[in-house]
């Protein structure tokens, strides 16, 4: 059985993308999902006919509400190339980036995990194809999915079962989309249709969501009742039980515990020949034996057993004529709780891609809005970082030549009388640049050593010396006067040094930056996905998934200027070390080489 599994996942995986043909070029995309019925815990034993099967579509697994119809009227599903499966759209908010999309499945096959089917979407003005009854067979006698604003609730199958009141409040925020609230103070009640009717050949069942607030002492989940006939769901403080009951005389299931955990619980009888059975979170918790008599009842939703009506949220009320299977009703339970991964969502797929989708794509394509901040801002620092980079290497490259041509004239001269024959006044082009290495090193002219902070200290130290042993004033140099020279070219050395390493913080900045950032963006994201998780309910990984993986790229982003600023400031800060130290070891060597001279000169 796992070898079929997995024969099967590999081609769902692998072999429909490719093979599966476009239905309509009207549409530009698509979104393959696959349904998995193992998921449930165990094979199922039957095939299951004409199941309501629904898609939880939000900003951590769909990507693409903005490029919808607004009221998702686009939206078409596919068996394949050729075959439209019927659905209806309960909740559409591209604001909100939720959908819920309830699908009739012609058939699921018990522990197969190869039922696939595919979401068409992006036609510009399609006409809406989804139908509320069209999803459910004529086994659905009712179901109320409680997604009005006001009024009694709406029965979505084609019998028109609609409740004749409305005894609770609208919560926005319900297990499926919008639930109804009950206070305590009434009920729903459904007058008798043969959809309705309970008879021993055929069955019954009843199932909902439901979530108790406050004190339920003894009050209905449902009650189907026609004289003295009844059959109900009853909340009993904290227990769920079935109650049959014939000509007064009752009936009762053992108690199943309700666990006290503000969560919502999926409960379930179903009349199976003169056996009532009992459900709770899809698990048969229970069966008694029952005489049924057959009933066209009135139906009743949150009624009061003796005194007080049903206190709490109730979502999701589906009602069938005949009775359904246990397989049925787990699955119910865990294909509509986001808890569990009933579905598994594709790679979005345009018409031209061939099925054929980039992992790297859809990461992009799910990275929020902080998440695209965080980028630009990494971006930003990696344009600066480059620039510097780049700037810093030409300036370096430039030094050195000219330090080099320089230092081939300076020993042919280092021997001669006059050791002052390279030195010249700057031109006025050279003092206007010569606050920027960068335009000096570039544009700046390059035919006596310009860039080369050597022959700065040299330039400094012949002009020094002039002003002493030149002139009226001329005059053997003091010790005192030898130190003012020392100073005046130690002064050189440290400004030609902060030149050299201008603008090297802002390799700092983006190494040590870049990574916090980048981790920022990755926080926020992360918290994001968990908050639309919290939001939506769906905890599969799918829905995971991708918002974990368009988060980690701010990280990525953050590292991606980190590293070339790391390995780029290393490199130019040894080159900066080496040209300083040549720059020192020149001042010393030039001034014992200036002392000798003029020590010569005024003998």
């Amino acid at each position: 059985m796992r070898l079929n599994t997995s024969i099967a996942l590999f081609v769902l995986l692998v072999v429909s993308p490719i093979s599966q043909a476009w239905w309509n070029e009207d549409w530009e995309s698509r979104k393959q999902i696959g349904v998995d019925t193992s998921i449930t815990g165990a094979d199922l034993k039957e095939n299951l006919v004409d199941f309501p099967i629904l898609v939880r579509l939000h900003a951590g697994n769909f990507s693409y509400f903005s490029e919808m119809d607004k009221e998702g009227k686009d939206i078409r599903i596919m068996a394949d190339d050729k075959t439209p499966l019927k659905f209806q759209i309960e909740k559409f908010d591209p604001v909100g980036e939720m959908a819920l999309v309830w699908v009739r499945m012609p058939t699921l096959q018990g522990a197969a995990t190869s039922d696939t089917f595919w979401m068409y979407y992006g036609s510009e003005g399609a006409p809406a194809a989804d139908s509320a009854a069209g999803i459910y067979d004529d086994s659905f006698g009712l179901v109320y999915h409680f997604n009005e604003d006001n009024g009694p609730p709406k029965d979505s199958t084609a019998f028109g079962n609609h409740g004749s009141s409305a005894p609770y409040q609208v919560e926005s925020a319900g297990w499926i989309g919008k639930s109804a609230k009950f206070d305590g103070k009434g009920s729903v009640n459904i007058k008798p249709n043969p959809s309705l009717q309970i008879d021993a050949a055929k069955g019954w069942s009843f199932s909902a969501w439901i979530k108790p607030l406050g004190q339920n002492v003894d009050v209905f989940v449902v009650r189907a009742s026609e004289a003295n006939n009844s059959l109900a769901l009853i909340l009993r403080q904290q227990g769920l039980l079935a109650r049959f009951e014939s000509n007064g005389k009752p009936i009762e299931t053992p108690l199943a515990g309700i666990p006290q955990d503000d969560h919502w619980h999926h409960v379930g009888l179903i009349v199976r020949g003169n056996k009532l059975e009992l459900f709770l979170d899809g698990i048969n918790t229970s069966s008694i034996p029952i005489t049924l008599v057959p009933m066209n009842p009135v139906v009743s939703l949150g009624g009061a057993v003796a005194s007080g009506f049903y206190n709490g949220l109730m979502d999701e009320v589906q009602i069938s004529n005949v009775a359904r299977s246990v397989d049925w009703m787990k699955l119910s339970h865990r294909s509509q709780s986001p808890e569990f991964t009933i579905l598994s969502l594709g790679q979005d797929e345009g018409k031209d891609s061939g099925g054929n989708g980039s992992s790297f794509i859809v990461i992009i394509q799910n990275v929020t809005i902080d998440g695209w901040v965080v980028i630009g801002l990494t971006g930003i620092m990696f344009v600066i970082a480059i620039m510097v980079i780049i700037i810093k290497t030409i300036v370096i490259r430039r030094v050195r030549k000219d330090n080099k041509a320089f230092m081939m004239d300076y020993q042919k001269i280092v021997d001669s009388e006059d050791i002052s024959s390279l030195d010249r006044e700057e031109t006025e082009e050279e003092k206007e640049l010569e606050n920027d290495d960068f335009l000096s090193a570039v544009i700046g002219k390059h035919d006596h050593y310009q860039s080369s902070p050597l022959y700065h200290i040299y330039h400094t130290g012949i002009n020094e010396m002039k002003k002493r042993i030149e002139g009226k004033n001329a005059r053997p140099l003091s010790s005192e006067a030898w130190n003012v020279i020392r100073v005046m070219i130690d002064s050189i050395i440290v400004r030609e040094g902060q030149r050299l390493n201008s603008k090297m913080v802002l390799l700092t900045i983006a190494i040590a930056g870049g990574p916090f950032l980048g981790l920022l963006g990755t926080v926020v994201g992360v918290m994001i996905t968990f908050a639309v998780i919290a939001a939506t309910g769906d905890v599969n990984i799918n829905s995971i998934a991708p918002g974990i993986a368009a988060a980690l790229l701010a990280t990525v982003a953050g590292l991606a200027v980190a590293i070339p600023a790391l390995f780029a400031y290393n490199y130019l800060l040894v080159q900066i070390k080496d040209i300083t130290a040549d720059m020192r070891v020149f001042s010393d060597e030039f001034l014992a080489t200036l002392t000798e001279k003029v020590a010569n000169r005024l003998r």
